[in-house]
């Protein structure tokens, strides 16, 4: 029995775990759809009974699922304290955590909720894909983002000098600026703080060269990776 409920919790190429895969992924995607609705305001009172059913229902589905999978591991502690084991658990605890305790003091919990769609990753063979693919880049990556850190610093430097004088208001420190430094590297540029000196806008063009490089590089260093991980597979 522990091998037959194994091969069906477990991936695997046999019917009952296909069936079982897809069954989880689909009650996944409707726990959140339902707790995306749940935000909406003037909700009425039987729509929130039928949301508050299929959450009971998710949970249960969720709880079981977890036992089971302790159930057929050789190694619970493992598993429990695993990637996985740790996402299947918040996948339904806040939804415990909440019983006899007033709702609007564990609302926080509730966003927990959204760790479901990390259960997606272990089910989907395109996220394993992209699991790995970072796994084998993390150097790169993690290079990548300490030189990006460097540059968002010199550059709230930079326009910290050429506008503070300009716009004491807008650039009154080196904290200040690294908002604008942050938008303005990433390309997002809400235009809330601008530079209005000419060197302010000098060193801004160059900046903004450099955060299209900053987009372009991690999609680059990430593509190689997935690239070499389906070459492997």
């Amino acid at each position: 029995m522990r091998e037959r409920i194994r091969s069906i919790v477990e991936i695997n190429d046999n019917k009952a775990s296909k069936i079982f895969g897809i069954f989880i992924q689909v009650l996944i995607l409707i726990s959140i759809v339902t707790f995306t609705i749940e935000t909406l305001p003037n909700l009425k009172p039987e729509t929130r009974s039928i949301l508050y059913i299929i959450e009971v229902f998710s949970v249960i589905v969720f709880t079981i699922e977890y036992l089971l999978r302790i159930y057929v591991t050789d190694k619970k502690l493992k598993f429990i304290f695993s990637f996985y084991g740790i996402i299947d658990l918040l996948a339904f605890l806040p939804f415990y955590l909440s019983f006899g305790v007033d709702l609007r003091s564990l609302r926080a919990l509730r966003f927990l909720r959204l760790f479901r769609i990390l259960k997606l990753v272990r089910y989907n063979r395109a996220m394993n894909h992209f699991a790995s693919a970072i796994k084998s880049a993390k150097e790169e990556i993690f290079l990548f983002l300490f030189i990006t850190v460097i540059l968002i610093y010199f550059a709230a430097v930079g326009i910290y000098y050429f506008e503070n004088k300009a716009q004491p208001e807008n650039f009154a420190s080196i904290f200040d600026s690294l908002w604008w430094a942050i938008v303005t590297l990433t390309t997002v540029g809400y235009g809330d703080v601008y530079p209005i000196t000419v060197g302010g806008k000098v060193f801004t063009f160059f900046i903004l060269l450099i955060g299209l490089g900053i987009v372009a590089i991690p999609t680059g260093i990430i593509t190689a990776a997935l690239t070499r991980s389906v070459d492997k597979k």
